[in-house]
């Protein structure tokens, strides 16, 4: 309308007014700018409003600060009441460890004590002490003879000493009584093993049976009525301890092995 103002003032100016034909061919040229300006301004006001509802719709649904200070509040003391209480079941543990403790310290002094006591009471082992020229081994001593007797007088001199013929029941005694004997060309010893009573049942002076024993090779074979036990070192290197026994008339003279079991005395 203001652009038609314009124009019909600048006609009535000139002296000329316009055509009717001419206005209506104005008006229907378009739309204009007028039609696009008020859809914007319709679309900014649609944007607006939705906008204000929205965050109305926001502070509305948002807790007032107040409330949020109570609720966070109310969060803190819900944790530290469950601190509390753990505490308190650290305490009560603590507690119980200690009582614990205590009872065990009380068990261990009284375990000491007994054995205190018991290791003055018990009686103390004096040291083995074996009589001239005898070995020990263990808690036994062993005498190496340089006579000669036949087995049974060899037995009955090993009585007379407090003792008796060799009972070998190891392999690390039957090493040390090896290891005594001189080499030679077939140096024996009698020891305490016999088969006197029932051939092939052998039995130590003690009268109990031989288990296992150190044989030689082929050894006891009874050649010629072989019914006692000795020990034979030779010069030939390649012998060694634990085969070295063999079986030989209990007539023959042989040197021998006494053993006497030294048991201690306490003090």
């Amino acid at each position: 309308m203001y652009s038609q103002l314009i124009d019909e003032g600048s006609y009535e100016e000139s002296g000329r007014r316009p055509d009717v034909h001419q206005v209506k061919d104005l008006r229907r040229s378009g739309p204009g700018p007028y039609r696009f300006a008020t859809i914007c301004l319709a679309t900014l006001c649609a944007i607006l409003l939705i906008s204000i509802i929205a965050v109305t719709a926001h502070y509305k649904s948002k807790p007032p600060p107040a409330a949020e200070a109570t609720a966070e509040m109310q969060k803190e003391n819900a944790n530290v009441s469950a601190l509390m209480a753990s505490i308190t079941k650290l305490q009560q543990e603590n507690k119980q460890l200690q009582k614990e403790k205590e009872e065990l310290q009380v068990n261990l002094t009284s375990i000491m004590t007994a054995k205190a006591t018991e290791a003055t009471c018990k009686p103390t082992r004096a040291p083995i002490v074996c009589p001239t020229n005898w070995h020990l081994f263990n808690d036994s001593c062993y005498l190496i003879s340089k006579d000669r007797k036949s087995w049974s007088v060899s037995q009955l001199y090993c009585q007379r000493q407090g003792g008796h013929l060799a009972i070998i029941l190891t392999a690390e005694e039957q090493t040390f009584l090896w290891d005594l004997l001189p080499r030679g060309h077939w140096n024996s010893y009698w020891f305490g093993i016999t088969d006197g009573e029932t051939e092939d049942e052998w039995k130590w002076v003690d009268d109990t049976l031989l288990v296992g024993g150190f044989w030689e090779e082929n050894e006891p074979n009874n050649h010629i009525n072989e019914d006692c036990g000795y020990i034979v070192k030779t010069q030939v290197m390649e012998r060694v301890a634990t085969k070295s026994w063999y079986d030989a008339p209990c007539s023959m003279v042989l040197p021998y092995i006494c053993e006497k079991e030294m048991g201690g005395t306490t003090q």
